[in-house]
């Protein structure tokens, strides 16, 4: 194989796991703020569930999640005489950005929720002398203010969610790691492995420029 197919496989694999990252990230923000205000929610039961939902999948491996989304389906299908297995390219990959979704909405759960405990219970009481609803006080007043607060802990973890599209391998072939990975077996050679570490060093680098631009865009919040 040529210089220029091994660099074409992988910058496909770069787009794969590019996809994965945006479509995570696209659905785990705001999943993670629905499930926050499922955990403070009023209502005991919904809160419990919640909080033991998300106890579940912080405390288990996103590795061990991955191969569950897999094989469960086709285990439940045998078992109630269902014809129902995960097959296809599209759909394993559909499986993987559910599974990495879930997975990062709950962390970021965790943190929207820590976010909006930490702003003063006067600010609410203040929205509510001004006859403000709670939508409006959450939205006008709390969220941004919740968002300045969360950008450090945030990037961490999308920087982390970078490096994660790896595990994606459990399920399909497609991402980057796995195509590097398949070309040092196939070609004997230790450059592609090489080239993929430069490729997450580069999408990381822009992701940390570009997080911090943005958390000085939101000093004028003085919290």
């Amino acid at each position: 194989m040529s210089f220029g197919q091994i660099n074409l496989e992988l910058l496909e694999g770069l787009l794969y796991t590019f996809l994965i990252f945006a479509a995570t990230l696209a659905a785990a923000l705001p999943l993670g703020l629905l499930i926050a205000m499922g955990s403070k929610s009023k209502i005991k039961i919904i809160s419990a569930i919640v909080k033991a939902f998300v106890w579940v999948i912080r405390g288990t491996p996103l590795m061990l999640q991955l191969i569950a989304y897999l094989f469960i389906p086709s285990t439940l299908s045998g078992m109630f005489g269902w014809n129902f297995y995960v097959r296809g390219a599209t759909a394993k990959l559909m499986l993987v950005i559910i599974a990495f979704s879930i997975n990062y909405a709950c962390y970021f759960s965790e943190i929207y929720r820590g976010g909006i405990q930490s702003i003063s219970k006067g600010q609410y009481e203040a929205a509510q002398v001004l006859g403000m609803s709670r939508s409006q006080t959450f939205f006008k007043v709390i969220f941004l203010q919740v968002v300045k607060r969360v950008i450090p802990p945030m990037s961490n973890e999308i920087i982390t969610l970078v490096k994660d599209t790896a595990l994606a391998s459990v399920i399909i072939s497609v991402d980057l790691f796995t195509v590097a990975k398949n070309l040092v077996n196939t070609q004997v050679t230790l450059f592609p492995l090489f080239y993929a570490g430069v490729f997450y060093l580069i999408i990381n680098g822009l992701l940390t420029v570009g997080l911090g631009k943005l958390e000085k865009k939101l000093d004028y919040f003085k919290v």
